[in-house]
């Protein structure tokens, strides 16, 4: 079994895109026909997406992430190894940089 689907909700939306960006997901803006903006990525078979949360999909709570990147995608400046961040919505992500 592989996770095919991963969202999170969040009421910081342009910074929760913005982290993740920096950590080498490559994030894209996307609109759905009269849904919300929101930001897709695909990794691998895995499809990661950031959606505005509203009343009907309230704020993804405490979620532990994890990721393992290779060192060229980061734009953070981290050297390789593990690091334990924590996204605008205090989420833990466990970011694993890859040399190369």
């Amino acid at each position: 079994m592989h996770p095919s689907l991963i969202v999170l909700y969040t009421d910081h939306l342009q910074e929760c895109a913005l982290f993740y960006i920096s950590l080498g997901l490559p994030l894209q803006a996307e609109q759905h026909g009269n849904g919300p903006k929101h930001y897709a990525a695909e990794l691998g078979a895995t499809v990661f997406e950031v959606y505005p949360a509203s009343d009907r999909r309230p704020p993804t709570g405490s979620l532990r992430l994890g990721f393992r990147v290779p060192a060229h995608a980061v734009v953070r400046r981290l050297p390789p190894g593990r690091h334990l961040l924590t996204d605008p919505d205090g989420r833990t992500v466990d970011l694993e940089i890859m040399n190369e």
